[in-house]
C-alpha cells in the first residue's frame, strides 16, 4: 500500500494526490447529504408513525448509535480488504438501509425505519472509519485541520441542500396531519392520510439506493491508491515502543470524551431546530428551512477555518474559541426564547422568488452550527497525534464517540416532553465546557502519570 504523505507532491504523485482529495471530497459530501436528511426524518417520522419527541428522536438513536457498534468492525474490515475495497462496501450498505426504507413506508413500521436507518449508518462507519485517516495522512499535521475543513465544507454543502430537497418532498401541507385534525378523522381515515404521508419518502430513498450503488461500482475501479497507516517515522515508533494499548493515549482518550459530546451538540444544533422552530409558532413549510441555517453556519465556520488555521490560529485555539461560542449561542437563545422576535425575509429575483423565516431564539441555535464547525477537524487531529501503529484503532474509538448523536439528542427529546424545548437546551452547555477543556490542556496529556 502506498503511504501518501511520504509522497513528493510533484507530477504523477502530484496528480494521485488531488484526485485522492477530490474522490475524498466527493465522500465527504455523500456523509453529509444523508447524515442530515434525519433532521427532516425526525419531524416526518414522527407524525408518519404517530411517535412523541422522546420516541422520534430514536431516529437519530438507531442512526448514530451504529457507529459505536460497527467501528472496531469496520477497522477489522479495512485491515482485511483494504480502504478503497472497504469504502465500496460501505457504500453498497447505504444503498442497502435506503432500500429498506420501501417496506417501511409500506407498513408504516417505525422499526423498520430504524434499521434502514442503522445498515445506513453502518455502511458511513466504514466509509469514515477509512476516510478520516486518509485526509490526515494526506498532508503535514499541522494543516490537518485546515483539509479537513474542506472536507467538512462538502459535508455541510450537502447538509445545506438535503434537509431542503427531502423537506420539500415531504413535509409540504403536514399542516393537514396535525394531532388536532387526525384525531378528529375516523380511524380508517386517519390510517389512509397517514399511509399517504408515509408513501412520500419512497422515491427519494429508491433514487437515493441507485446513485449509491453506482458510486460504489465507480469506486471499484478508480484510480484511488490505498494507504498504510501502520507505517511510522523512526522517532514516533521509538516513542511507542514501550505501548501496547491505544488506551495509553490520554489525547486520545480524552479526545473521544470530546468527540462525544461534540457530536452531540452538533446533532441536537441540526436535528432539533424544525420541530424548535414548529414549537416556536413557525408552520411546518417554512420550519423547514431551519437546519439549511444551521448547516449553512457550518460552511461559513469551515471557510473561517480554512482562511486562519494554521497561518494566523492553531488548532487548539480555535477549538477553545469555538466552544465558548459555543457556551454563549446557546445560553443565549435559551434566554431569547418565547421573546417572539418573528419575522419573514423575502427574497425576489428575477425568475426566482423565496420567503425565508427568522426568529432570534432559532437564530442562536443556527449559529450553533458556526461555534461547531471547527471542532471536527480540530479534536481529529489533536486526538490521534502519535498514534502511529495504533492510528487505525484509534480512528475507530473516535468514530464510536459519533454515538454522542444518538445519545444526547435522545435526552433531549426526553427533556422536551419532561419540561420544554428552550430548557431541554440546557445539555449542550456542559457539554461544550467538556470541549473547552480539552482544547485548553486535554490534548497536551501524555501520560496517565
Amino acid at each position: 500500500m502506498t503511504h501518501l504523505a511520504s509522497l513528493p507532491q510533484n507530477g504523477q504523485n502530484k496528480r494521485n494526490y488531488i484526485l485522492s482529495i477530490t474522490i475524498i471530497g466527493i465522500f465527504f459530501f455523500i456523509f453529509g447529504f444523508v447524515t442530515w436528511l434525519n433532521s427532516v426524518l425526525i419531524p416526518f417520522l414522527k407524525i408518519a408513525c404517530e411517535k412523541n419527541n422522546f420516541e422520534s428522536y430514536f431516529v437519530a438513536f438507531a442512526f448514530y448509535i451504529s457507529y459505536f457498534v460497527m467501528a472496531i468492525p469496520s477497522s477489522v474490515v479495512l485491515h482485511k480488504i483494504g480502504f478503497k475495497n472497504g469504502m465500496s462496501l460501505g457504500l453498497v450498505l447505504m444503498a442497502l438501509g435506503a432500500l429498506i426504507f420501501i417496506p417501511a413506508a409500506y407498513s408504516r413500521m417505525f422499526g423498520l425505519f430504524l434499521t434502514g436507518l442503522f445498515v445506513q449508518g453502518t455502511g458511513l462507519a466504514v466509509l469514515q472509519t477509512a476516510s478520516n485517516p486518509y485526509v490526515t495522512i494526506l498532508g503535514p499535521l499541522e494543516s490537518a485541520a485546515k483539509r479537513i475543513s474542506i472536507m467538512g465544507i462538502c459535508n455541510k454543502i450537502a447538509g445545506v441542500i438535503s434537509p431542503l430537497i427531502l423537506g420539500a418532498i415531504v413535509l409540504n401541507g403536514m399542516e393537514r396531519y396535525d394531532k388536532t385534525i387526525l384525531s378528529s378523522m375516523a380511524e380508517l381515515q386517519k390510517v389512509a392520510a397517514l399511509d399517504e404521508l408515509a408513501g412520500r419518502i419512497i422515491l427519494p430513498y429508491v433514487i437515493m439506493a441507485v446513485v449509491l450503488v453506482i458510486l460504489a461500482v465507480l469506486l471499484r475501479f478508480s484510480a484511488l491508491p490505498d494507504i498504510d497507516t501502520d507505517k511510522e517515522d523512526e522517532s514516533t515508533l521509538l516513542a511507542n515502543s514501550t505501548r501496547n494499548s491505544v488506551f495509553q493515549f490520554p489525547q486520545l482518550v480524552l479526545g473521544v470524551v470530546a468527540l462525544f459530546v461534540y457530536v452531540g451538540v452538533e446533532v441536537i444544533a441540526v436535528d432539533t431546530i424544525i420541530n424548535y422552530g414548529k414549537a416556536q409558532g413557525f408552520s411546518f413549510g417554512l420550519a423547514r428551512y431551519f437546519a439549511s441555517y444551521t448547516l449553512a453556519a457550518m460552511v461559513l465556520g469551515y471557510i473561517i477555518g480554512i482562511i486562519t488555521i494554521p497561518k494566523y490560529l492553531k488548532q487548539e485555539k480555535a477549538l477553545m474559541f469555538s466552544a465558548l461560542a459555543g457556551i454563549v449561542f446557546g445560553v443565549l437563545a435559551i434566554l431569547t426564547a418565547g421573546l417572539h422576535y418573528q419575522t419573514t425575509f423575502s427574497i425576489d429575483i428575477p425568475g426566482f422568488s423565496m420567503i425565508l423565516p427568522f426568529d432570534l431564539s432559532v437564530f442562536f441555535i443556527a449559529l450553533l452550527g458556526l461555534a461547531n464547525a471547527i471542532m471536527w477537524p480540530a479534536i481529529w487531529p489533536l486526538a490521534i497525534d502519535g498514534l502511529g501503529r495504533f492510528t487505525k484503532i484509534g480512528s475507530s474509538l473516535l468514530i464510536m464517540a459519533i454515538a454522542g448523536g444518538a445519545l444526547l439528542p435522545l435526552l433531549y427529546g426526553r427533556m422536551v416532553d419532561m419540561f420544554s424545548p428552550q430548557i431541554a437546551y440546557w445539555i449542550i452547555i456542559p457539554c461544550y465546557m467538556i470541549i473547552f477543556y480539552y482544547a485548553f490542556a486535554g490534548h497536551k496529556i501524555r501520560s496517565w502519570k
